[in-house]
């Protein structure tokens, strides 16, 4: 590979002041050390320092089993004549760092700083793309198990991925809008060769291009998410009012042998058959029959 790549994984200052293509500034150095600890800072951003291209780059990873959203970090300083990278390992030591493999087979030999940049830019591209459809991917397998997971687990898994959603879109928005001011020619150091030439500029719109389809995406899976959550509300609403209805058949059919015995249990001396001797298997014997045309005439409204 003829193009000048420096790669650095979680260096120490020494290995970054030692490996660097020029004189970094101080702002770039602390940001280029610090830790990955993230939620929205630091922002991904492609910015101008002198004579040399900054980007911070960013890419949430979904891990669907255990419900968790990581992020992984790559920096960048880019000249005209080369090119740094700084991986960083995720902050919680668990997952792997960002991982240039795919990047490094299709570089293509003489291919210009700028162009290694873009060819990284678009590969993160590629993956939020990926991202998308694999949280498209878990909305819909959580609406097949609406009907038989428990309720409280719904609302959980419902509410994990709406934040995930969220934190996705804080750092995909920035990304897209730092490409486009590459293509935009708006990032170009102004000493020294070129970092971005025309053809890198076009290339960058590529990788634009997949930032929108990804944000579109993101979009889209807010629409479904929250035609699940609508659907598992109403399913909720549809259970309390088959609770409310079994309540109400229940009453029902308590309340007539309730009237009966409350009847027969008046204190008057002249009462219907008070000297019969089957007046109190009668009384039964209407009960029984009367809860029985209910529970007939319920079944056949398919309210039982």
């Amino acid at each position: 590979m003829a193009v000048n790549w420096i790669d650095l994984l979680d260096p120490t200052e020494q290995e970054l002041r030692e490996s660097t293509p020029c004189k970094l500034g101080d702002s770039a150095v602390e940001l280029l050390l610090a830790k990955p600890a993230h939620d929205d800072d630091p922002r991904p951003t492609l910015q101008v320092h002198g004579d040399y291209v900054f980007g911070i780059l960013m890419l949430p990873v979904e891990v669907p089993e255990r419900n968790e959203l990581y992020y992984q970090e790559i920096d960048l300083v880019v000249t005209g004549k080369a090119i740094l990278t700084v991986r960083k390992t995720p902050a919680s030591g668990e997952h792997p760092p960002y991982d240039l493999a795919d990047v490094k087979e299709a570089v293509r030999e003489g291919d210009a700083p700028g162009m290694v940049a873009y060819r990284i830019v678009d590969d993160v591209a590629e993956r939020y793309l990926d991202l998308v459809d694999d949280i498209d991917s878990e909305i819909d397998e959580l609406e097949d198990k609406v009907e038989d997971q428990p309720a409280a687990t719904t609302r959980e898994r419902i509410s994990s991925l709406r934040h995930d959603l969220l934190h996705i879109r804080r750092t995909l928005a920035p990304m897209r809008d730092a490409v486009r001011r590459v293509v935009d020619d708006v990032v170009e150091v102004q000493n020294g060769p070129e970092v971005f030439p025309h053809d890198v500029e076009i290339a960058f719109n590529s990788a634009y291009d997949k930032f929108l389809r990804a944000f579109d995406g993101l979009e889209f899976s807010r629409d479904l998410l929250a035609s699940v959550r609508d659907y598992h509300q109403s399913k909720i609403a549809n259970d309390q009012n088959e609770v409310m209805k079994r309540l109400t058949v229940i009453a029902s059919v308590i309340l007539l042998p309730t009237f009966i015995v409350g009847l027969y249990g008046q204190n008057f001396v002249h009462m219907p058959e008070l000297r019969w001797h089957y007046g109190y298997a009668y009384s039964w014997g209407l009960i029984v029959v009367t809860t029985i045309i209910q529970l007939v005439w319920f079944r056949r409204k398919h309210w039982l």
